[in-house]
């Protein structure tokens, strides 16, 4: 209701072929309009297979399913049906913390104080805090070398500084894989 309101003067556009098509493509899609227009339908015989599918939409039927149902022979309650009721109130999101007990305490041992350390240092927040001073090492050849290699590797820089390329004449040998390759390609297949 509120979208409408402080709209300007707009400035109008042409009516293009594609608008026109989109439209009367809403036209067709409407659900408001796509019943108009019809004409003295033909009416098909009722067969098997319609009956089936009838039959079967009524038994999914959420309706219907519950309709004539006739008398049930109940089952005794089995070891398994009971291990399984128990396993399934465990699981429950509902009732897993209901009845818990005290707990015993466990003593931190050294395995354990590593691992909180551990999880300390890998942690996004923590792994910057505490830094100490760092000892500058010297740029070695070695490392130059890599740097280079880097940013050669780089995708952001490997287009920088290109030269004039120099353009190779098509030999008959590239043509002849050339043709190979449109025969092979997957998109000229289909």
């Amino acid at each position: 209701v509120l979208y409408k309101e402080s709209v300007g003067t707009g400035t109008p556009t042409p009516v293009t072929p594609e608008m026109e098509r989109v439209k009367r493509n809403q036209e067709i899609c409407s659900s408001v309009l796509y019943k108009e227009n019809i004409g003295k339908a033909t009416p098909t015989p009722v067969t098997p297979e319609m009956e089936r599918v009838k039959r079967n939409q009524e038994i999914i039927s959420s309706v219907l399913y519950k309709e004539n149902v006739g008398k049930v022979t109940p089952t005794p309650i089995t070891p398994e049906m009971e291990r399984v009721k128990r396993n399934q109130e465990i699981i429950s999101s509902v009732l897993y913390k209901e009845n818990v007990g005290q707990g015993t305490p466990t003593p931190v041992t050294p395995e354990m104080e590593r691992v909180k350390r551990t999880q300390e240092q890998i942690s996004s927040v923590a792994y910057r805090e505490g830094l100490g001073k760092a000892t500058p090492s010297p740029v070695t050849p070695e490392m130059e070398r890599v740097k280079r290699n880097q940013e050669q590797i780089s995708s952001v820089a490997y287009r920088e500084g290109l030269g004039k390329a120099t353009p190779s004449p098509v030999t008959p040998e590239m043509e002849r894989v050339k043709r190979n390759q449109e025969q092979i390609s997957s998109v000229l297949v289909s």
